[in-house]
């Protein structure tokens, strides 16, 4: 198991070379104001690096949302920084883990998003589609920090146990050949 400190440095690795995607692909919503927010805070943070962790701990507008608002592109632009945020301990709000297991555990692996607008999508899905953009290097940065959490978050332990099981191992493997 690797320790804090490396792991962070694994995540800055990883997501070196991922380009800010532009303002113009920051949400990946239109529905109510959060993703609006999100944008206009966002705009022109063209290095995840240099975020304040209390800025993107309570992004957008202190509801600290963001990473349920971003694009698919923006989420894997910015996740480093709430990844190492988190290592850190300074998020009181976000919890990245949350957005890297849910719908991945075996029960809600099934459970459908919303049957009456997106049929049978389920949040495996829409999961897999989301995480679809991270490469094999990103990938394995993202199971070391699982890892990492597993060891001290012990109310999500069994959420990420799941998770690594049913989708981040395949997934680091598949990446691999």
């Amino acid at each position: 198991m690797p320790n804090s400190e490396a792991v962070k440095l694994q995540i800055r690795s990883a997501f070196a070379s991922v380009e800010f995607p532009g303002d113009w692909c920051l949400r990946g919503s239109n529905e109510g104001d959060e993703p609006f927010r999100l944008e206009q805070e966002f705009q022109g943070k063209t290095d995840w690096q240099a975020l304040d962790p209390a800025f993107i701990d309570r992004a957008p507008g202190g509801y600290g949302s963001a990473l349920s608002f971003f694009s698919d592109e923006a989420f894997r632009f910015y996740l480093p920084a709430y990844l190492i945020a988190d290592v850190d301990g300074k998020l009181n709000t976000h919890d990245p883990v949350f957005y890297l297991t849910h719908g991945l555990t075996d029960k809600g692996r099934g459970k459908r998003v919303n049957p009456r607008r997106y049929g049978e999508r389920t949040w495996f899905d829409e999961q897999r589609h989301k995480f679809a953009v991270f490469d094999r290097e990103q990938v394995r940065a993202i199971v070391s920090y699982l890892e990492l959490k597993r060891k001290t978050d012990k109310f999500q332990r069994d959420a990420i146990n799941q998770a690594i099981a049913n989708y981040w191992s395949g997934r680091a493997e598949a990446s691999a050949e």
